[in-house]
């Protein structure tokens, strides 16, 4: 594991203390695939799941669901908070997505595919296609390259739209371009860029929904 990638893992870990489960926020990102969502009837992996926000929206729509996350605290309060969570996995991208293949019907990343080199974000998206069904479907959340609030343009550009941040962990951005270049392998049928709230700043992000092909 890199550098980058341990201090990813420790400032998560600081990030994700205990919490309970009436105090997780569903800021209703996902509604604009909930048809998707709701005709899904295989096991859907939030992928970075985090705090579980994305979580408590998959389960109050009944679906089974896999938390997998680098962050060891996250994915405590997950089995705390969620007694019928499918499964939890402490797992970082880098090392691989240990799933088996054609395993899910939907991979959810939110905000979880930005951190990472072109190489490395390539190998992680062979492996979501690997484990995704055939008629399977991505839906994510990335930073924008106008996240101004939450570091775009700062820091050591590493690659085009890769930073290195002043907490020493890798951060991308994304316009367009990036997108359709970065996730080609995926039929792209939805990408908005759209504003959020996160630690009480304005986010910017582009919402992605693509199709396995």
């Amino acid at each position: 594991m890199n550098i980058e990638a341990i201090n990813s893992v420790n400032f998560w870990n600081d990030i994700h203390r205990d919490y309970d489960r009436d105090t997780i926020k569903v800021d209703g990102w996902l509604d604009v695939f909930s048809d998707i969502i709701d005709n899904c009837d295989s096991p859907i992996l939030d992928l970075g799941c985090g705090s579980g926000n994305d979580t408590l929206y998959l389960i109050n729509k009944g679906k089974k669901v896999y938390a997998a996350d680098q962050s060891e605290n996250a994915i405590k309060n997950i089995e705390k908070n969620f007694p019928e969570i499918v499964g939890t996995r402490i797992l970082n991208m880098l090392d691989g997505i240990d799933y088996p293949d054609d395993t899910v019907g939907i991979v959810v990343a939110d905000l979880s595919l930005h951190y990472f080199t072109m190489e490395e974000t390539k190998r992680i998206l062979q492996d979501i296609k690997r484990i995704l069904k055939s008629d399977g479907y991505l839906l994510i959340r990335v930073n924008s390259i106008n996240d101004v609030n939450h570091g775009a343009g700062a820091g050591e550009e590493i690659e085009h739209h890769l930073y290195r941040t002043n907490d020493g962990m890798f951060k991308r951005f994304f316009d367009e371009e990036d997108i359709k270049t970065i996730f080609s392998d995926f039929n792209i049928y939805f990408c908005e860029e759209q504003r959020m709230l996160r630690y009480k700043n304005e986010k910017i992000v582009y919402c992605v929904g693509m199709r396995n092909c």
